[in-house]
C-alpha cells in the first residue's frame, strides 16, 4: 500500500514572502515543496507564529493553485520569542504529543529550510528521538532562478548510532521514567524489572488497553495511576484518571455508574448521570476486576472500547467518550473466558497488553528496597525520622524474606506492618523486641492461609504450621513430614483445651487405656512431647500465649 506524503514544517517569514504576481518568479521554499514532478505532497502542516498568519493564508491559497490535491493545514503556535531555545522547543513538543500520527498509512517529511536556526535545531531534535517519525527535508533554489524551477530537495534518514550524546540524553529518559513508575524504588527482581521496562514503552507508544493481572494488593492500581501520571506529564492525555472497582458494582448500579442513565431509566434514578466513563473523556480509565463485571456490562463495555460511543441507560442517543483502558483482575480471564463468565471478544480486545504482576512473595529480593520506602514514608506521615537498629532490621528482613512471610495482602500487608512498626517505636529508633512482637502479629494474621497452604484443617482456633514453628523452629518443622506436622498439631489441639497433663492423656488414649494393666496416659504423652523437643509447661505456656493473643 502506497503511503501517503505528509510534511511538516514552519512558515519561512522572509523566504516565502511575496505579493503581486512577482512572487511566482522567486523561489519560496515551502511553495517549492508541491513544485516537484515527482513527488505527491497529500497534506502540509504548516507551523506559524500568529502574527504571521495573513502570510500563512497567501501561502496556503498559492499551494492549492500549485498542487490543488495538497490539503494545507494552518497550525498556529504562540511562541512569544522565537529565539528561545526553551519556549520553541517546549511548544513543538506539546503538539507533537496532541498530534495523531499514522505511520502505518502515512510517511512524514519535516522540512527544516525554514524557520530560525533555534526551530530548526528543535525540528532536527524531535525527528531524531522519534517524536516525530520519519526524514528530515531539506530544500535548496535552482543554481540559476526560473519561474516554476522548484530547485532541489534532499531526504535526511538520522542515524541515532552517530549521534551519541543525544542518544544518552533520550536513553536517560527512558530510564527516569521506568525509575517514575517504580516510584523510585530500587527493585532487584529480574522479572518485574522487565515488565516495567516494557511496561514504560507502551504506556508512551500505545492508546491500546493494557491488561494487569495479579494478586490483591500486588500494585495493579498503583501502576496504572503511575503511568497516567507519565502520560500526564507528556502531554499524551489531557483529561482525569478514573478508578473504579467492579466488584462494587451490582445490578442496575453497575451500568449507571460505568455508562450513565437518563433520568427515569429505572427506580430511583431521579436525574441524568454522565457515568465514569464520560468523566473520563481523554483521560485514562481504570476498570480493577474487570472480571466481575457482568456479562451485559462487558458487551457495553466493548462497544465502548471500539468505537468510543455507547448509549447510556434509558437513552437512545449515543454518547462520546474518548478514554484510554487500563483493567486489572486477580482472575485468569482465560479460565472465566473457558467457564461463560467472560466474553471472549472483549478478552481478545483488552489482551493486546497484558501483564502478571508477581506478588510480593514472589519477589524476595525486592522486600529490602520495599521496606526501606515504606519507612520513609511512614516517617514522613509521622513526621519524625524512623529507623531499625541493625540488629532489628536483619531480623525483620530475614522473617520477611522467609518462606514463612506468606504476604497474602502483598503490598498492603508490608505497609500496614512498616507503619505499626514506626507508629510504635519509641524515640524514633525500631529495637529487635519491637520486630519480635510484629514478627508474631504476622504469623496470626496468616495462621490460616498457612494451614490451608500445608494441608492443615482450617477450623476455627486449630493450630497451623506457624504455631509449630513458633514451639519448635522453623528448621525443626522443615525436616518433619507432613504426616507428623499433622499429628503433632491434632495432639497440641487437645493440649491447648485440657486442664492437666494427665486429663490431655486420657482424651488422647481413650481408646488403647482400655487395653492396658497398667494405666499412665500422662507418662505416654510426657514421652511423645519429649520426641520432639516438647514438655507440658512448655505447650501450656504457648497455649496461654495463643489466647492472650487471640483476645486482643
Amino acid at each position: 500500500m502506497r503511503k501517503h506524503k505528509v510534511v511538516i514544517g514552519f512558515l519561512g517569514t522572509q523566504l516565502d514572502s511575496g505579493r503581486g504576481a512577482g512572487r511566482w518568479e522567486k523561489w519560496r521554499p515551502t511553495v517549492s515543496l508541491v513544485q516537484h514532478e515527482d513527488v505527491v505532497i497529500e497534506r502540509l502542516e504548516l507551523l506559524y507564529t500568529p502574527p504571521h498568519r495573513e502570510l500563512a493564508q497567501q501561502v496556503r491559497a498559492d499551494m492549492a493553485t500549485a498542487s490543488p490535491e495538497t490539503t494545507v493545514n494552518l497550525v498556529p503556535l504562540p511562541i512569544a520569542d522565537p529565539w528561545d531555545f526553551g519556549e520553541v522547543y517546549a511548544k513543538l513538543f506539546d503538539w507533537t504529543q496532541t498530534y495523531r500520527f499514522d505511520t502505518e498509512r502515512e510517511e512524514y517529511w519535516t522540512h527544516i529550510t525554514t524557520g530560525t536556526h533555534v526551530a530548526q535545531i528543535c525540528l532536527f531534535l524531535l525527528v531524531e528521538s522519534r517524536r516525530i517519525p520519519g526524514v528530515l527535508a531539506q530544500t535548496s533554489p535552482p543554481k540559476r532562478q526560473q519561474m516554476g524551477d522548484p530547485g532541489s530537495y534532499a531526504l535526511i534518514d538520522l542515524d541515532l548510532s552517530r549521534y551519541d550524546v543525544i542518544a544518552q540524553r533520550f536513553g536517560a529518559e527512558q530510564r527516569d521514567a521506568v525509575q517514575f513508575l517504580k516510584s523510585g524504588i530500587a527493585t532487584r527482581n529480574a522479572r518485574f524489572n522487565a515488565l516495567i521496562d516494557e511496561v514504560e514503552r507502551v504506556a508512551v507508544r500505545s492508546r491500546a488497553p493494557i491488561l494487569f493481572t495479579g494478586p490483591t494488593g500486588a500494585g495493579k492500581s498503583h501502576l496504572a495511576r503511575r503511568m497516567f501520571e507519565l502520560k500526564k506529564s507528556r502531554h499524551q492525555v489531557e483529561g482525569e484518571f478514573v478508578e473504579v472497582n467492579c466488584a462494587t458494582l451490582h445490578g442496575d448500579g453497575a451500568a449507571s455508574t460505568l455508562f450513565g442513565h437518563k433520568k427515569g431509566a429505572f427506580t430511583g434514578a431521579a436525574a441524568d448521570r454522565a457515568g465514569l466513563l464520560r468523566t473520563a473523556h481523554k483521560g485514562v480509565l481504570f476498570l480493577d476486576e474487570i472480571g466481575e463485571l457482568g456479562l451485559d456490562e462487558q458487551a457495553m463495555l466493548l462497544k465502548a472500547v471500539e468505537e468510543k460511543r455507547f448509549y447510556p441507560m434509558g437513552s437512545d442517543r449515543e454518547v462520546a467518550s474518548d478514554f484510554e483502558l487500563i483493567a486489572g483482575t486477580n482472575r485468569d480471564l482465560r479460565t472465566e473466558v473457558a467457564a461463560g463468565r467472560f466474553r471472549e471478544d472483549l478478552y481478545a480486545r483488552i489482551n493486546l497488553w497484558s501483564y502478571v504482576l508477581p506478588g510480593l512473595a514472589q519477589r524476595p529480593e525486592d522486600i529490602e528496597p520495599n521496606v526501606d520506602h515504606q519507612l520513609a514514608r511512614a516517617g514522613a506521615e509521622l513526621g519524625r525520622s524512623v529507623r531499625f537498629s541493625n540488629e532489628a532490621r536483619a531480623a525483620y528482613l530475614r522473617y520477611a524474606q522467609s518462606p514463612e512471610a506468606l504476604w497474602t495482602g502483598n503490598f498492603r500487608d508490608l505497609s500496614a506492618s512498616v507503619t505499626r512498626l514506626a507508629t510504635l517505636a519509641d524515640s524514633g529508633r525500631i529495637g529487635l523486641p519491637l520486630v519480635e512482637a510484629e514478627m508474631a502479629r504476622l504469623r496470626w494474621l496468616w495462621q490460616p492461609a498457612s494451614d490451608a497452604r500445608n494441608g492443615l484443617a482450617p477450623t476455627h482456633g486449630a493450630l497451623g504450621r506457624n504455631d509449630l514453628a513458633v514451639l519448635l523452629g522453623e528448621e525443626t518443622v522443615e525436616a518433619m513430614d507432613l504426616f507428623d506436622q499433622l499429628q503433632l498439631a491434632a495432639v497440641l489441639q487437645v493440649c491447648r483445651k485440657a486442664r492437666t497433663l494427665s486429663d490431655a492423656g486420657r482424651q488422647l488414649f481413650q481408646a488403647s487405656r482400655a487395653q492396658r494393666t497398667v494405666v499412665n496416659d500422662a507418662d505416654r504423652l510426657r514421652k511423645y512431647l519429649a520426641r520432639f523437643g516438647l514438655d507440658w509447661d512448655r505447650v501450656a505456656a504457648a497455649a496461654a500465649a495463643a489466647a492472650a493473643a487471640a483476645g486482643r
